[in-house]
């Protein structure tokens, strides 16, 4: 990537921010309007996403794109750099901004049936998604938390205004729950600051800052915990996980996917960034214990997974469980773990994105997820069916979809690091098969309930975006190159103290 580049990551910020101010201006009664102004911004967000991605050179150096403007400075007790708005890609940013340009465009087509304020649906979600790119592209921390609170919020009306079932419930668990957990963030990102005592909000800087010790050890000991549970929150953590199922359960469709899909991976990024590059002999320290907590969470999210009838309920679990191994792979500190951590990340991502979209198209029709009450859907709705089996298969990790790639990295090296716990991952994996395939067994299989005669397939624009994170699925499955190259050689280059 060149200089120029940094203003392809401040667009990727501005469009969906960009496009929710357009849609405050725009009727509500144009639908045909807020279709086309979604569209069009969803595909360059895409476009963007892709090039971003395609462009980043993992031999070059591992900040590219850099592009710096100054915003406060010479203010109190900030220095020269103060606080200022700097962003840059790496290797493992890269590999998120292309998972969200890539659900963000099939969310945005998902959404295009809603009926009930469908503007104001958008200039939500797009405002989710300006605060996730900017989460991954951000090289100043006070622009990085900034964003990151401006894409949990909008999920308290998203879900409560526009949700199913429980959806006040949700909402309000999910808000308290993470709102709760960016105080625990605020203090660990101010403390780092104190102590650093640069008077900058630099990423960088306080990259640096930490490798050197000018941020005392002890002080990174107390400060990684806050960083760790605040930002692991978001991420699913266990035990402070619960709002998740059920606020997929309550969600509507595309926020579900954006949910799952990137937003829970902003929280396991900010344990990366705040935490791994920030606090690095903090994270040395705590290791053990976020692995101990990443493989009680697989184990739990799988177990509870096996037991719930609720298709929601059940990928909600299974996305705690998947985000379980993220933090078991963090656990390891060593690179080929680390790196099938943030594979694991977009690889669930892309699968569980999946998983949310053919749910609702479903749901939508049959006003039903009890998995009991199914039989012999294959017949009935054949290209759905095939859609989820791809989602299950990868899932549960069969060789030749992306989820394989991600798993056998931290297997690899969890095994390396502590033998016992990649039994248990391994264990983890055979739940996993157990509930998907049982819940093909009777949803998609057997004699068919003509109780479900009246329902048709997903239309076009759910079949357009299931085709295109299929295709993710089974691209990142058979070449997963592209991604292994940045991400390890990110791993091994920005997150000090890794093995190899």
């Amino acid at each position: 990537m060149t200089a120029s580049d940094g203003y392809v990551l401040l667009a990727l910020v501005l469009i969906p921010i960009g496009t929710s101010v357009l849609l405050m201006f725009t009727p509500s009664k144009e639908r045909g309007a807020v279709i086309g102004i979604t569209g069009l911004s969803s595909l360059a967000m895409f476009v963007l996403s892709v090039y971003a991605f395609a462009m980043y050179d993992f031999e070059g150096e591992q900040f590219q794109g850099m592009l710096t403007i100054p915003w406060v400075s010479n203010v109190g007790l900030l220095g020269e750099k103060g606080i200022q708005l700097k962003l840059g890609l790496d290797g493992m940013a890269a590999t998120l901004v292309l998972l969200t340009g890539i659900i963000t465009m099939a969310g945005t087509w998902v959404s295009w049936k809603l009926t009930h304020r469908m503007k104001d649906y958008f200039i939500l979600l797009y405002l989710v998604a300006g605060g996730v790119y900017g989460t991954w592209v951000m090289l100043d921390v006070f622009f990085f938390f900034l964003l990151y609170e401006t894409a949990v919020l909008p999920m308290y009306l998203l879900i409560g205004v526009w949700g199913s079932t429980r959806k006040e419930y949700g909402a309000t668990k999910l808000m308290m729950m993470l709102v709760g957990a960016s105080i625990l963030i605020f203090v660990g990102i101010f403390g780092a600051f104190s102590a650093a005592g640069l008077g900058t909000f630099d990423m960088e800087e306080l990259f640096r800052a930490g490798e050197t010790g000018l941020i005392p050890r002890n002080t990174q000991i107390l400060l990684f915990p806050m960083v760790a549970v605040g930002c692991g929150t978001l991420a699913g953590m266990w035990p402070f996980h619960s709002w998740s199922p059920d606020g997929h359960a309550s969600a509507p469709t595309s926020v579900s996917m954006l949910h799952a899909g990137v937003l829970m991976k902003s929280g396991a990024w900010g344990v990366i960034r705040l935490g791994f590059q920030m606090l690095p002999q903090g994270a040395e320290y705590w290791a053990p214990a976020l692995m101990v907590i990443g493989i009680t969470a697989a184990l739990y999210g799988a177990i509870s997974a096996l037991r719930q009838t609720d298709l929601k309920l059940m990928t909600g679990f299974s996305s705690v469980s998947h985000m379980g191994y993220v933090f078991v792979g963090l656990g390891t500190l060593n690179v080929i773990g680390m790196s099938g951590a943030v594979l694991q990340m977009f690889a669930h991502g892309v699968m569980t994105a999946l998983f949310f979209l053919l749910i609702g198209g479903m749901y939508d029709q049959s006003h039903n997820r009890e998995i009991p009450n199914f039989s012999g859907m294959a017949k009935q709705m054949p290209i759905w069916t095939i859609f989820f089996v791809i989602a299950g298969l990868a899932s549960l990790g069969l060789p030749g979809m992306s989820g394989f790639i991600a798993e056998v990295h931290i297997f690899i090296g969890v095994f390396r690091a502590y033998p016992v716990v990649g039994g248990l991952a391994v264990l983890t994996a055979a739940i996993t098969a157990t509930y998907l395939l049982r819940m093909f067994s009777q949803a998609f299989f057997g004699e068919f309930n003509p109780r479900w005669s009246h329902l048709r397939e997903i239309n076009y624009r759910e079949r357009a975006g299931a085709t295109v994170l299929a295709i993710t699925i089974l691209t990142m499955g058979i070449w997963p190159a592209p991604w292994i190259d940045r991400v390890a050689n990110a791993v091994a280059q920005t997150i000090p103290g890794v093995s190899m």
